[in-house]
This record gives structure tokens, sequence and C-alpha cells, in this order.
């Protein structure tokens, strides 16, 4: 009796054994994370279909919102679990991540290569290896109102006041000349000239950021040779430029310190800003009547220029794939699958990561903004922000809480960033 349960023991496990390796053949399964809503959620769902029907795996897609991504990942990449295969992130979680992804540099060809936006591929480039495949990328332009812009009143009397013709603003002292002009205009009592970002989130720090780009800085906040330049005259004066707008009454709505994105761009929609200083994308519901009050008055122009060019922090997101996805040259596919449909998230958001993408759908009037942008990404000082695993926490620990002690008078843009430099020291250390 007891040979024979050895015997069945043994058997049922073997059947066990093979039941799981025969599971593990069949599970044809590509699990993808993505956050809820967002542009990349709409692309994998539109080419879900395509990609099953074209390699016979299922697609699963796994969606949560923006912060739960960096969560799910730094989850995943400390147990190994397998959970998902591919996943959408954003460019500032790369270097705290990196060392948990599949390098993919081979799947990218020098074709490839020609056709990304300068600094795309260095965004995703840690110790030698590339780490992501971008999505689309975006940065900063000027949206302002043509209609006033082209309005014979309005340019007889900046004209008059200001010596040179109004005009989309080029460089700063423009800009600052512009935002005056109309956040002291009678004509229009609910109009001012453009916004500041001083709110709690990253927002605020891109915006600056933008300005040191403009200001001559090869680097931000730290060099490559990880020295904190924080405090130094291109951070300052950048600083010092946008507390400048603040401080001039009726320049900027009141509110600074509750306004970024979100807020600026309900105020432009509802007419009463003349600029903003946006996001690219934010061109297409600008020009929405559904969403927008000032549709088919709107222009893009490239963003400001400092004495040292056109400048920006650009913003992109990767596609990555786990080292623990049992699933990698699927995984691989899939990512060159959406780059050959890369146009899908312009229809989806209004950019893309292709400069192939930006002309030909730059040729269509809903979408002008994408020619303005590509100028401003390709600018001389344009670039990225330092990787660093600690950038989060720098942000929130030190850069934030110095724009905002400036915007609120409590510091000097010197003052505050001496003291940011003091907490990065801290940080990275």
């Amino acid at each position: 009796m007891k040979k024979i349960l050895l015997i069945m023991g043994s058997s049922l496990l073997i059947a066990l054994v093979s039941a799981c390796g025969s599971n593990n053949e069949d599970d044809q399964t590509l699990t993808v994370l993505v956050e809820g809503g967002s542009p990349a959620q709409t692309v994998a769902e539109l080419t879900k279909e395509e990609f099953e029907e074209n390699t016979g795996y299922e697609v699963i897609i796994e969606s949560v919102p923006y912060s739960g991504v960096y969560d799910r990942m730094r989850t995943e990449l400390t147990s190994g679990a397998g959970a998902f295969d591919v996943a959408t992130i954003d460019t500032i979680w790369l270097p705290a991540l990196y060392q948990g992804l599949e390098p993919i540099q081979e799947e990218i060809t020098e074709e490839m290569q020609e056709d990304l936006f300068p600094g795309l591929i260095d965004g995703a480039s840690m110790n030698g290896n590339v780490y992501g495949l971008p999505t689309w990328t975006n940065a900063k332009i000027l949206l302002y109102r043509e209609d006033l812009f082209n309005d014979s009143n309005n340019q007889a009397t900046f004209l008059e006041e200001f010596g040179y013709e109004l005009s989309p603003p080029e460089t700063w002292e423009q800009y600052k000349d512009v935002a005056k002009f109309f956040g002291n205009n009678d004509t229009y009592p609910e109009l001012y000239g453009t916004s500041v970002f001083g709110a709690s989130s990253g927002d605020s720090v891109a915006s600056w950021l933008d300005h040191v780009a403009q200001a001559g800085a090869e680097a931000f906040v730290i060099d490559e040779a990880g020295e904190i330049i924080v405090n130094d005259e291109d951070h300052v004066s950048a600083l010092e430029f946008l507390n400048d707008l603040v401080n001039e009454e009726g320049t900027v709505p009141e509110g600074v310190m509750e306004t970024a994105s979100a807020e600026t761009s309900e105020l432009f929609y509802n007419g009463n800003l003349a600029m903003m200083l946006a996001w690219g994308h934010f061109f297409v519901p600008a020009n929405d009547p559904d969403t927008s009050d000032v549709a088919g008055k709107v222009g893009a122009a490239t963003m400001i220029a400092g004495e040292s060019g056109i400048g920006v922090v650009p913003g992109p997101w990767y596609q990555v794939i786990p080292s623990s996805s049992e699933n990698k040259e699927i995984a691989k596919e899939y990512l060159l699958f959406l780059y050959e449909r890369n146009e899908l998230y312009a229809d989806a958001l209004g950019v893309a990561a292709r400069q192939s993408v930006f002309e030909a759908y730059g040729q269509q009037d809903a979408f002008a903004h994408l020619n303005e942008l590509a100028t401003t990404l390709n600018g001389e000082q344009t670039q990225n922000r330092p990787s660093t695993e600690k950038w989060e926490e720098i942000e929130s620990e030190a850069l934030l809480p110095a724009v905002q002690n400036v915007f609120s008078g409590l510091q000097t843009p010197q003052e505050a960033l001496d003291n940011a430099k003091e907490i990065i020291e801290l940080i990275v250390n």
C-alpha cells in the first residue's frame, strides 16, 4: 500500500510540474502598465487588437493613477514578481528606476535616433545603456490671443508706449512689456498679460528652470561634475525675472501661490489672459469651442529666448521593460510596434516623439503648434533635468520652497537659492 501511495504521489507531482510548465509555455500574455486616462492608455487600447492579431499575444492593460505608476514600478523592481512586462513612465522617474530595467539600445537604430528629438535618447541613458524608448515629448511654448495682438488700436497704443511694434514676444524684455501692456489695459478690465506658476507642484519648478535655461545655464541645479550650482547667476536672474512679473501690479492675476498649468489654462480659455507659457499640447483645447471661449483666436509661438537663445525643460515619457519580465523579447517587439505608430500620441495628446510626426501633423491648422514646439525642443539651450535619483526630493524639499518663498516675499531670490543649496547638499550627501 505504501508503495502504491508513493507511486501515486510521484505521478501527481510529475503531473503538477508538467501542468505548470505547460501553462508557462501557453501563457502568451503581455501586461502593460499605464497611467489611467492618459494618452498611454488611449494608445494601448487603440492598438491592443492589432498587436494581438499580429503576435498571438493577449495584451492586458493595467491602469493606475499618476503616482501609482511609480509606486507599482518600485514594488515590481523590488520584488521581481514579473507582474507586468511594459510600463510608460515619466522621465523624472528613470534615474531612480533604471537599475531594475532592461537595456534596449540594441533595438534603437541610427534611423530612429535621427528621427527623435535631441536629448530624448540621452534622457533615457544611464551608465552606457539606454533604458527607455520615448512615446512623446513636450515643452512649454507661448500661446497668445491673436485677436488682441492684431487689433489696430492695441498696435498703435503699444507702439507709442514702448517704441516698437506689438507682436508675439521673443525676448524676456518684450515678454515683460507685453504682459504689462495687457495687464494694465483699461479697454480690457478683466484681462491680465500672463501668469506665473507658484503653486505647490513640479510645474512651478519647471517653469522657473525654463528661464534658467534661457539665461545661459549649461546645467540645472547640479552640474556634470556633481557641483551644486542652484544659487549661481543664471538661476538667480531667472527667479528675479519671474518675481518682477509677480510684483508688477496688474500684470498677472492674484493667487500666484495657487497657480500652475491647470489654473493658467482655465484663465486663458475664459479670456482672462493675453498670453500663457504653457505645455505645447494646450494649443488643441485652446482652439476647441467646446473647451475654450477664445477658440479660433489663439496663436502659437516659440518659447521666449534669453541672452543664450531658446531653452526649455522638456517633459518626455518613455516605455520601459522591467528586468523581471518573463516576456522581454515580445515586450521589445511591442515597443517597436508602438514606435511605428507614434502619430497616435499626436492624435491623443497633441504631441509625439518623432520629428517626422511633428512635421506631418504641423501642416494641419489644428496642430500648428507643433512647428513652434519643434523649434523650441531643438533650441540650443533646451536640456534635460539632472540625472539623479534624488530629483523628486530635491524638487519638493529645496526648489519648490525656494520659488514659493520668493513669490510670497519671505526671501530674495539669492537668499532662497543659497538656502536651497544647503538643503540639496544634505539630500545628495
